[in-house]
């Protein structure tokens, strides 16, 4: 295999092995580079060409947060003027209680656009922060329900790469 053959494997089993998820060691770039035949500086250099061509938009994290005894896990939808979504949902986002805060679209029969979610470890105490955020942010008047979650499902991030053994990763290489 050619030198640049060798590279584009490596990089597609490093694109590969990112869709699991950072290994959790002191250096998970380290790790990921032993794992794909790079050095630790080639990862960070590629993950950053990645990042500028827009590869990759952001790096995430997925906790596990009912292991972690929060079980009262409330999504809370709220039907937001379309002029006023994007400016509320970054108020919303600000509150220390929000943990997640989006915009979505409105579908039929569901006339939410913006949905935030609040974690806590009993249900009375995340509709107290709901309450608090709702008079702290004037939103008494804005249309919202509260859905609380009875399971988890599982989380992951983005998969964009085929399985390893098929070889068949393609990563753009600008000439």
């Amino acid at each position: 295999m050619s030198q640049t053959g060798s590279r584009q494997a490596a990089e597609c089993r490093l694109r590969a092995r990112l869709e699991q998820g950072l290994p959790l060691t002191s250096r998970p770039w380290q790790a990921l580079a032993e794992q794909c035949g790079l050095s630790e500086s080639e990862v960070l250099a590629c993950v950053e060409r990645w990042r500028a061509e827009g590869l990759i938009k952001r790096l995430g994290l997925v906790v596990r947060h009912r292991a972690l005894g929060i079980d009262a896990n409330a999504m809370v939808v709220w039907d937001v003027p379309d002029d006023a979504v994007k400016e509320l949902g970054r108020r919303l986002a600000a509150e220390p209680a929000v943990t997640l805060c989006y915009r979505r679209p409105r579908r039929p029969g569901w006339p939410y656009n913006l949905f935030c979610m609040i974690h806590g470890t009993r249900r009375e105490q995340v509709e107290a922060q709901l309450a608090e955020i709702v008079a702290r942010q004037g939103l008494e008047a804005i249309p919202h329900s509260v859905l609380f979650s009875h399971r988890a499902y599982k989380q992951c991030g983005g998969r964009f790469t085929q399985e390893e053994s098929s070889h068949e990763c393609r990563v753009h290489h600008p000439a």
